[in-house]
């Protein structure tokens, strides 16, 4: 039987400071916990990582920024994705479809899905999908929990500084695994977490021995760890069984 607890926060005055505890409505088999946030946290834990806010459609523009190549090496990251010109690919979390629009060239007989959970996005990577003539790219409105992708569709999914937004890591692999063809393949691309000279805050970057720990957790088996990209990890998995 389920324990139920309720959902509070509050703070305890003491001299001058305040004291916050934060208890949560999470039951005996959830696979989070719950903390009081940090900056830019949400509270909520899974494996030890705390998940951190999401960077609403309002950001397109950092996105978008004209550094980014420099910054990021996107074209080797491109040039490395394990796919061929028929490959179904599916963007998860697209935003802006930065990574979106730069990967259609490269499946031309193919597929590329932008999934996006916010509606501005969505219409946004509609009218450029339109505005660039990329027809095989398709954009999907997913949820928190689902990319609402066919099963055994698709021979790679990929989350550019993403998955750790996740608000519910657990059901979205889940998701995602089904979406994937029995030889299909998972990237994630994340600001390295062991460097601290990376200027990016704490909770949007991951570290490779986290990300490795989650996706085990949730059936995935370490391929590849691209050592190319100049502040970002780009790791690959597939599916353990």
């Amino acid at each position: 039987m389920k324990k139920l607890t309720f959902l509070f926060a509050f703070c305890l005055f003491m001299g001058q400071s305040f004291i916050c505890v934060a208890q949560s409505n999470e039951d005996e088999d959830s696979p989070y916990t719950y903390v009081a946030p940090n900056r830019d946290g949400t509270g909520k834990k899974y494996l030890g990582r705390e998940i951190s806010m999401i960077m609403g459609f309002a950001g397109k523009a950092w996105l978008e920024r004209q550094s980014r190549e420099q910054e990021e090496s996107v074209s080797k990251a491109i040039e490395n994705l394990p796919v061929d010109e028929n490959s179904v690919v599916a963007d998860i979390g697209a935003g802006s479809g930065y990574y979106t629009f730069r990967v259609a060239p490269r499946v031309p007989n193919g597929k590329v899905y932008a999934v996006e959970i916010q509606d501005a996005a969505l219409e946004y990577l509609d009218r450029k999908a339109k505005d660039l003539g990329f027809t095989n790219v398709v954009s999907i409105k997913g949820t928190e929990k689902s990319p609402n992708l066919p099963e055994n569709s698709l021979d790679l999914a990929f989350m550019v500084d993403v998955y750790h937004e996740l608000e519910y890591p657990v059901e979205m692999l889940a998701n995602i695994k089904k979406a994937l063809k029995p030889d299909g393949k998972l990237l994630l691309i994340e600001y390295r977490g062991e460097d601290p000279t990376i200027m990016i805050k704490p909770l949007h970057k991951m570290t490779a021995a986290q990300a490795k720990k989650e996706m085990k957790a949730n059936g995935f088996k370490f391929v590849k760890n691209g050592k190319f990209m100049k502040i970002q990890h780009f790791l690959i998995f597939e599916k353990a069984e």
